[in-house]
């Protein structure tokens, strides 16, 4: 069975126009004279989901039989994108699905980008989990994904007066076609309570309860060979509904039960500024995780009898600190359910976990006041501290114990450090940052424990798919099975001296841009020229990713264009994607200036045709697919030391977008792979950002030695782009000349010139060409099915099936 396809590929064209058809009729109960847009998408993707039935259950068959080691993933974030062109590709079934609508008078186009997004993840972190995922099941790694179904996931983005407005994601509004609900999968969730003491142990008797409920989504990898399961968690109440206080007249206290589980599974992320919104985001995390590891250890009891053996069958990986708490769960299930003493559940559970950190900043790592983490999980916060007493004991030959509980408070970085084998950071710098700046005094103790996996991305969907144009030419000049072996595309690089291959290289980009062009009219409202360079900055709105930085310098821009408006200036379209945490506020300030600044440079008669901003409103996967595969530019100009990884870089990179960045996160390593001459480089090492941090003046310094930034923050100041309110960003002003953590003056005039350098290479078409080529043929580093082969031999010791 080795290396044997699982699912059959021979479907004909005609045998699924007939499957399309049988859904639509007994189905969705439509037939094709009255079908809707939305009754064809969920015909088509129906039938798709059955070609993906037969590979899901047959691996699911084979990793019983062969008694397998398994994955487990839990993230609280899987930001999977629209599902149908991905399975259609990954099946083989692409041009067939669109000839088949096309036979039914559908645009094949039109029903992809009717499919709604899924809400299920912010940022780089979930839609990293979704790319492991789907290169999982292309290696044939058995696993399982854990989330959350959230209901309305983080929110949706729009903007009122340039200032962002959250409102919430309907995702779920429409039939979910890809998941299967499982009702016989569920488990109780317990919280808050105490302690009792019963046939004289104790024992853990919850205030409050909620039922897991498991929604499956199969998750097919290239050409169907493999299909793995993502299993997300919906939230129900153990007692549906409190009759007597109904009819007592309480009505909002009947249904108390029902709207505390809505609320575990209704929002990604809730504002933790009250209380009470870091007791959800905390029973979140614990609901995600002890669902997720009864259903682990259910299974492994389903084929094996001693718990003491489950290392050797389970691997755990913890996608950040969110699900820290597996380390606690697990010891108390093996304990108080299964009567293994502590001394030995404690290293069993250690054996399974492995805990991936995404970041530096220290913010993010979470910490919980003992008070809250005692009152929600009172049986876990006895069991950490005994961790604490165990791992202090194993050490106590060590001076200056560092441990979980602290300053009265939970901290589930080093908890998770402590419970996992092996912590491995997600590109080489950030690795190495983990060990002397995030856990030194852990990574003393432990030598060895904290490993690095750089991150990657799925091709299928990065390139396959979303570029077609591309992916097409990389096919025609080298073959096919470049899509589940990346590094063939080196076999690109001959090619890009020849200038046959470089026009055709042109012409793809082309494409892709006048495609977004078009969407950028009907989107946005705005008119932009494809000849332009198109300049992409998306991510998470962060201060250390520094979008204030890029609007800085576009305010730079402008002026000189205004200076000297007739002079040889490289037109270019500034397109921002993003969204700020809902409390976030100068994330916010930020997305305000830079709507602001759109609205005036836009308006601008003299300028507009050299100089565009273009930021569209709730960025997530999709528009991602749009914007990727038609920049010509990556902007990844984060403070050094500060950006773990980034992903988005490598989707650039393979699309064909140069970098413009700073030695940070994985740019490190993109800088190694496409050489200093095919990136535009600069700012403060990390070294340095310490050192020039230690000048308390660093930053009126640097602003005083840059003119062109003086004028800059002097505009805004006065209210160039706030004439309505004329003071609206002297606060955010004030604290670039006083409280700029993140260096963006220090910077300012390396990223100045650096663009300058872009505007002579886009000039030189040729040069830009190969630099641009040559980005892609050097990405096949950051394959996420690299990221996982080595996971898979390093971290959980687990084979291929296939």
């Amino acid at each position: 069975m080795m290396g044997k396809v699982l699912n059959d590929l021979s479907v004909t064209p005609n045998l699924l126009k007939a499957e399309v058809l049988r859904h639509l009729t007994f189905t969705l109960g439509k037939d094709t004279p009255n079908a809707s847009l939305y009754d064809w998408r969920m015909a088509l993707s129906f039938a798709i989901r059955d070609r993906i039935v037969e590979p899901w259950f047959a691996s699911t068959r084979r990793t019983w039989a062969e008694d397998r080691k398994r994955v487990y993933y839990l993230s609280m974030e899987f930001l999977i994108g629209r599902l149908l062109e991905d399975a259609c590709v990954n099946l083989g079934l692409r041009e067939m699905a669109e000839e088949v609508m096309a036979e039914f008078g559908q645009d094949f186009r039109a029903i992809i980008e009717d499919e709604p997004d899924a809400a299920l993840g912010n940022g780089g972190l979930g839609r990293l989990a979704a790319c492991f995922m789907e290169s999982m099941a292309t290696l044939g790694c058995p696993a399982y994904g854990y989330g959350i179904r959230y209901e309305h996931g983080l929110f949706r983005q729009r903007f009122e007066g340039g200032q962002q407005v959250e409102t919430p994601e309907d995702w779920l509004l429409m039939r979910h076609p890809w998941e299967f609900e499982r009702p016989e999968s569920q488990y109780t969730i317990g919280f808050k309570g105490e302690m009792a003491t019963r046939d004289g142990r104790e024992v853990w008797v919850p205030g409050e309860t909620v039922l897991a409920t498991a929604h499956d989504t199969p998750v097919v990898g290239w050409q169907g060979k493999w299909a793995n399961t993502l299993r997300l968690w919906g939230a129900k109440p153990t007692t549906l509904f409190d009759l007597e206080r109904f009819n007592r007249g309480d009505f909002a206290a009947a249904a108390e039960p029902e709207a505390l589980a809505r609320t575990l599974s209704r929002v990604l992320y809730p504002d933790d500024t009250t209380y009470q919104g870091k007791e959800l985001r905390l029973k979140q995390e614990f609901f995600l995780t002890s669902a997720a590891l009864q259903d682990i250890l259910r299974r492994f009891k389903a084929a094996h009898s001693d718990v003491r053996k489950l290392p050797n069958h389970v691997a755990i990986q913890m996608n950040d600190t969110h699900p820290a708490i597996a380390g606690p769960e697990l010891i108390r299930l093996l304990m108080d359910d299964h009567g293994v003493p502590f001394e030995e559940a404690a290293p069993i559970a250690r054996e399974c976990l492995g805990y991936t950190n995404h970041t530096l900043l220290p913010e993010a790592l979470e910490r919980w006041a003992t008070f809250t983490f005692g009152n929600v999980l009172p049986r876990h916060m006895q069991i950490v501290e005994r961790i604490d007493a165990w791992h202090k004991d194993e050490n106590y030959h060590r001076p200056h114990y560092i441990g979980i509980v602290k300053h009265h408070e939970v901290r589930m970085g080093e908890l998770a450090f402590i419970m996992a084998h092996k912590v491995n950071g997600v590109s080489a710098l950030h690795s190495e940052l983990v060990k002397k700046n995030l856990f030194p005094e852990l990574n003393k103790l432990h030598p060895g424990r904290i490993i690095n996996q750089t991150n990657g991305v799925t091709p299928r969907r990065w390139l396959k798919m979303c570029n077609r144009p591309l992916s097409s030419l990389i096919t025609e000049t080298i073959g096919p099975g470049w899509e589940d072996d990346l590094d063939r595309l080196t076999a690109l690089e001959p090619h890009i001296s020849e200038k046959g291959f470089r026009a055709l290289f042109d012409s793809a980009k082309r494409t892709n841009k006048i495609a977004l062009s078009h969407w950028i009219k009907d989107h946005c409202g705005l008119t932009v020229s494809p000849d332009a360079l198109f300049d992409v900055q998306v991510k998470r709105i962060h201060e250390y990713k520094r979008q204030l930085l890029n609007i800085l310098e576009t305010i730079a821009h402008w002026h000189q264009i205004k200076a000297a408006p007739k002079g040889n200036w490289v037109p270019r379209v500034k397109i921002f994607g993003g969204k700020s945490a809902p409390g976030y506020f100068v994330a916010k300030e930020i997305i305000h200036l830079i709507n602001d600044v759109a609205r005036v440079v836009n308006a601008d008669p003299e300028t507009r045709h050299l100089l565009t901003v273009v930021y569209p409103a709730n960025y997530n996967v999709s528009m991602a697919e749009h914007l990727i595969p038609a920049a010509d530019l990556s902007e990844q100009i984060s403070t050094a030391g500060k950006e773990a990884s980034g992903t988005g870089n490598m989707k650039f990179m393979m699309n064909g977008a140069p970098t413009i960045g700073t030695l940070d996160g994985a740019n490190v390593e993109i800088l190694e792979q496409v050489g200093a001459e095919n990136f535009f480089l600069f700012g403060l090492t990390a070294e340095e950002v310490m050192r020039r941090r230690e000048d308390p003046e660093h930053s009126r310094k640097a602003i005083e030695a840059s003119q062109p930034l003086q004028d800059v923050l002097q505009m805004i100041a006065e209210g160039r782009f706030s004439p309505d309110q004329p003071d609206r960003y002297h606060g955010l002003v004030h604290r670039v000349w006083h409280h700029d953590y993140f260096l963006v003056a220090s910077d300012f005039d390396a990223y100045h010139a650096a663009q300058a350098q872009v505007d002579i290479a886009f000039a030189d078409r040729d040069r830009w060409l190969r630099m641009a080529a040559m980005n892609t043929a050097r990405s096949g580093f950051f394959s996420s099915d690299r990221t996982i082969r080595s996971y898979m031999k390093d971290i959980w010791s687990v084979t291929s099936a296939l």
